[in-house]
């Protein structure tokens, strides 16, 4: 049963939550939240809790919240086939959750540099691969209110090669991020479009993996390699890695294709959860990344911010 004094840790341990909204969503009178944080929840009356708690849970509480030791959620975004938009789901889902007020690393790890670029950032000084190749610490660039980078660029392709032979390679990520990662609530990792050293790195360092995936034939005859490579990290580098799922990507929803195609995914993988929000193809996207911004940056009004937004909802709810 959840406690006064835990909705107001995890209320404060979301900033970005707003109160009226949530008092709304409970069905409780206006003020109870606001009045409960101003006096240290000295005054929730406990018929409100069994409400309260139902609403919270749908932005993160869980039974074993515990504000003091939060580790970051780890999770790859990974699909070895390009063009499915793993780069754009990183920064727009990562935006999201840092609206919320948690604290979200992006790490990119793909050496074409699209996530750093996005940010105007083409030839860092230090980078990631840096780090993984020496002693330094992982390289955290600020990017906005509760939203930080660990960057990269071409370089990264010329060195993929020292990382592979170096001892230990595919836990070295893994390593660097356990110096960090109470620093933050969500890591989110942009893998490249191929099933090498830093796509293998960045799953044995997550607890979990979201798949973008386009409701397209191409896209589904190379998901079995993907799904055989996960299984295989998971018995013999990281047997914690969970699936968080499928996200459908650039859907046209007017396309019978589409829906047929999305139907025909989610039965022939019955045993993999897929998100309920789905990711329009839309003109919003593509302005976007002409102007290197975020959906909520370039057009908070667009349907695909707001489908991002929900995403960030249902990531949540999963926790």
């Amino acid at each position: 049963m959840i406690t006064q004094e835990k909705i107001v840790d995890f209320i404060r341990s979301r900033p970005g939550l707003k109160i009226p909204p949530l008092e709304k969503e409970a069905g409780i009178p206006p003020q109870t939240l606001s009045k409960a944080l101003l006096a240290n929840a000295a005054n929730i009356p406990k018929k409100h809790l069994p409400a309260i708690e139902e609403v919270l849970r749908q932005y993160g509480y869980s039974d074993n919240f515990d504000n003091s030791t939060n580790p970051a959620h780890i999770l790859s975004i990974v699909n070895h086939k390009g063009g499915v938009g793993k780069t754009t789901t990183v920064i727009n889902l990562a935006k999201a959750l840092s609206l919320y007020g948690l604290r979200v690393l992006m790490i990119d790890m793909d050496s074409q540099g699209n996530l750093s670029q996005c940010y105007n950032i083409h030839e860092p000084d230090t980078q990631i691969i840096d780090s993984l190749l020496s002693d330094a610490e992982i390289p955290v660039l600020p990017i906005a209110d509760n939203l930080f980078l660990a960057p990269s660029d071409i370089r990264m392709a010329a060195r993929e090669s020292d990382l592979m032979n170096s001892i230990g390679s595919e836990r070295r990520l893994t390593i660097k991020l356990n110096a960090i990662k109470d620093q933050y609530d969500y890591v989110l990792i942009d893998c490249p479009p191929s099933l090498g050293i830093c796509t293998t790195c960045s799953l044995v360092a997550s607890s979990d993996c979201i798949v973008p995936i386009q409701a397209e034939a191409s896209a589904y005859h190379g998901v079995a390699n993907l799904l055989n490579h996960i299984s295989d990290i998971r018995t013999f580098a990281n047997p914690s890695l969970n699936i968080k799922g499928f996200v459908f990507t650039m859907i046209d929803k007017r396309l019978n294709l589409h829906a047929d195609m999305m139907e025909h995914i989610k039965n022939s993988f019955q045993g993999i959860h897929v998100f309920d929000t789905i990711i329009s193809q839309s003109k919003a996207v593509k302005e976007s990344q002409v102007a290197k911004e975020d959906l909520f940056t370039s057009d908070p009004a667009s349907v695909p911010w707001n489908q991002y937004k929900s995403l960030a909802t249902e990531l949540l709810k999963l926790q």
